[in-house]
Order: C-alpha cells, then sequence, then structure tokens
C-alpha cells in the first residue's frame, strides 16, 4: 500500500486491523477451521478495538468511514484467515439495506448495537431454486394487522446462526415480479424463525453458514424497510453493489497472505543445494503473484472510493473488482499450493487453507460468471448512448 494514497485514518485502521489479525486471529485460524465453530474471541476482540463499526455514520454509533475503510480492514483480517475475514465483512452486508434503505427510526433501532459489536447481523437473499436470480424467490410474506407474517426459506446464510438480526428478503405482491419484493429485519427469537441446516464446507469453515426457516414468522410491520413494500429487490441490488468490494478485499487479503507464506517458503526451502526462491523460475511466478495482487488491490480500492463519492453509477466497478480480485485470488492460492510441493497438499503447513478459503470468493455475492454478464451489458448499455 503506497502510504501517500491513503488518509491517516486509514492507515490507523490497517496497521490496528493487522495487529488484530497477527496477534488474535492467525494463532487460532487452524483450530477454527478444523473444528468449523464461530470464534466468539475474536469477535470479541474486534469489538474491543473499535472497529465493529467502520462502515456505520457517526450517528448510529459508527465510525463515519466508508467503503475503503472497510475494505482495508477486510483485506487484513482475511490475510491471517479468510473465514474470520467475511465474518466480519458479512455484517456490512446484512446492514447495507438498513442504511440504504431503513427510515431513521430503524438506523437508530438497529445500527448502534451493530457498531458497538454487540450484535451481528446477516443477510438473508438466496433461497435452494434462487441464487444467481434473486428475483426468483418464492419466500412470502403476507400482512396480518399490524404484522407481517413469513413463510420460507432461505439458503447460503453467512454468520445465520450467531447473528442477532438477518435482513430477509420476501415477496409481498407476487403478481409484480421482482417489484414485489420487500426487506426485513428479522430478530433470531421472532416466533417462527429457526436455524436449520449448518454447511460442511470446503473453506470458510470458521463462519457459520446455515438454512432459514421462516414457519409463519411473525414480524412487527415496522421491520418493513422503508416502510414502504416492494423496494426489496432495488435495495438489495444496492447493497450487493456496496458490498462486493468487501469480497473483492478478501480475496486480495488471502492472496496476500498466501504469497506471504510462499516468499518464507521457497526463501527457506533448499533443493539442489540452493534456495527455491534463487530459481528463475520460481522468481517469476512470485512477480507475477505480486503484480495481480497489487493490481487488484488497485481496482477494489478505486471501486470503493467510487462508492464513497457518492457516485450514481457504480455496478460496473464493482463487479469488475469483485471478478477480477477473486479469479487472481483462486489462481494465486493455487500457485502458491504448488510451490510448496507435497508439504502444500497437506495441512501441516496453513497454504492450502489460502486455497480453499478463497474458491468462495468466486461463487458468493454473484458468481464471477454474473459479474462478467453485469460489465457487459454495462459496456453494451454504453455504447447504445445509454449512459455509464
Amino acid at each position: 500500500m503506497i502510504e501517500e494514497l491513503y488518509t491517516p485514518l486509514q492507515i490507523e485502521l490497517r496497521n490496528r486491523a493487522r495487529d488484530l489479525a497477527e496477534n488474535v486471529m492467525r494463532p487460532v485460524a487452524a483450530k477454527y477451521d478444523e473444528e468449523q465453530t464461530y470464534p466468539w474471541e475474536v469477535q470479541h476482540a474486534i469489538r474491543d478495538a473499535g472497529l465493529s463499526g467502520v462502515w456505520i455514520p457517526e450517528e448510529y454509533g459508527g465510525m463515519g468511514a466508508g467503503v475503503l475503510e472497510l475494505c482495508l480492514v477486510v483485506e487484513e483480517f482475511s490475510r491471517a484467515c479468510g473465514g474470520m475475514g467475511v465474518g466480519f465483512a458479512v455484517n456490512a452486508l446484512g446492514s447495507f439495506p438498513i442504511l440504504v434503505g431503513g427510515t431513521d427510526e430503524q438506523k437508530k433501532r438497529w445500527l448502534p448495537p451493530i457498531a458497538a459489536g454487540e450484535a451481528l447481523i446477516a443477510f438473508g437473499l438466496s433461497e435452494k431454486v434462487a441464487g444467481s436470480d434473486a428475483g426468483s424467490m418464492i419466500t412470502r410474506a403476507e400482512k396480518d394487522g399490524e404484522e407481517y407474517v413469513i413463510n420460507g426459506e432461505k439458503k447460503w446464510n453467512t454468520n445465520g446462526a450467531v447473528a442477532s438480526f438477518n435482513t430477509i428478503f420476501a415477496v409481498t405482491n407476487p403478481d409484480r415480479g421482482a417489484r414485489g419484493i420487500s426487506a426485513f429485519v428479522v430478530a433470531k427469537d421472532a416466533p417462527g424463525y429457526r436455524v436449520g441446516k449448518h454447511e460442511d464446507k470446503m473453506g470458510i469453515r470458521a463462519v457459520p453458514v446455515v438454512e432459514i426457516h421462516l414457519e409463519d414468522c411473525r414480524v412487527p410491520a415496522e421491520n418493513l424497510l422503508g416502510g414502504v413494500e416492494g423496494h426489496g429487490f432495488k435495495q438489495a441490488m444496492i447493497t450487493l453493489d456496496r458490498a462486493r468490494p468487501g469480497v473483492a478485499a478478501q480475496a486480495v487479503g488471502l492472496a496476500q497472505g498466501a504469497l506471504d507464506l510462499a516468499i518464507a517458503y521457497t526463501h527457506e526451502r533448499e533443493q539442489f543445494g540452493q534456495s527455491v526462491s534463487s530459481f528463475q523460475g520460481i522468481q517469476w511466478m512470485l512477480a507475477d503473484m505480486a503484480t495481480q495482487i497489487e493490481a487488484a488491490r488497485h481496482l477494489v480500492h478505486t471501486a470503493a472510493r467510487t462508492i464513497d463519492s457518492g457516485a450514481k453509477s457504480i455496478t460496473k466497478l464493482s463487479a469488475m473488482c469483485k471478478l477480477m480480485a477473486t479469479d487472481v485470488a483462486m489462481r494465486v492460492t493455487t500457485d502458491c499450493v504448488q510451490l510448496f510441493g507435497g508439504y502444500g497438499y497437506c495441512k501441516d503447513y496453513p497454504i492450502e487453507k489460502y486455497m480453499r478459503d478463497a474458491k468462495i470468493t468466486q461463487i458468493y455475492e454473484g458468481t464471477n460468471q454474473i459479474q462478467r454478464l453485469v460489465i457487459a451489458r454495462s459496456l453494451l448499455r454504453e455504447a447504445a448512448g445509454g449512459g455509464k
């Protein structure tokens, strides 16, 4: 990171996050990966370090920083553990709908405990039959007096087993398609809200990914985001545009963390009477990886700065940074495993975990195939004179 491009606050946040990652996360990363349990000790350390509400405005108890600051923190956490990085970032994903679509009263009610690190929030959009095609969801919410009754299931709900709140998207008017979707904030103790299957995952095993079952789940009408039905799909899409740089930052952190380990290992490992890093072929691999990571990092930060500037047209750039950074992460972590040889394939060394953690970044919050569609459609619309 070129220091001159960042404010003193951004550098301070990065350093604080790096210190926490090295001293709290890295020593227990393998433990929680093996156990597949949530690291509450890490969550408490994040809270005590004052990093929980980086992206939340000051009037709601947060730090008042933006997406760039969020990305800086997520990258450092992911450099030590990808699962713990996304466990932090998903709180931004879950709270962005409140920030972009909630009333002032709703923001005052739900954001302060998240900013204080006293509550976690998840994001309930995907379903078994509605992944990339979120507009085809079938979860229903029907008005009943002063409440809504929600029925359905949510899939791939990251942090859903430990979150105090969940931003749930449901159909309130099935005749209007995607425009009939609304968003609700649902508390974990709401009647009819139940955590179901825990996924047994390849990577990011320190963070729970679960099914959420909503069975005649009763939610106060005041929990309808924005107080108006039919705005949920738009709120979800705006949220994903703002959140994708966070996933990209997770990918950059994973790639950087893997490269750090590979540089140290190839320098120490000797073959044919010299360090492995002295071979030109290895040096070229290291050079290519470092260049790709730096390029991805700057694209992520450019996207984050654009979002923080208040620019309206962010979809294409957000998709680009997510696409590039996550593809780089998968390529770099795979090459780093190769540099470790047979040891890279064994859990004796932490490098294989980086490859496992990196794979999901190409899939969630919009697969990279979907990102390419988003980018291409934006390009063609611009070429046709439809604006950026």
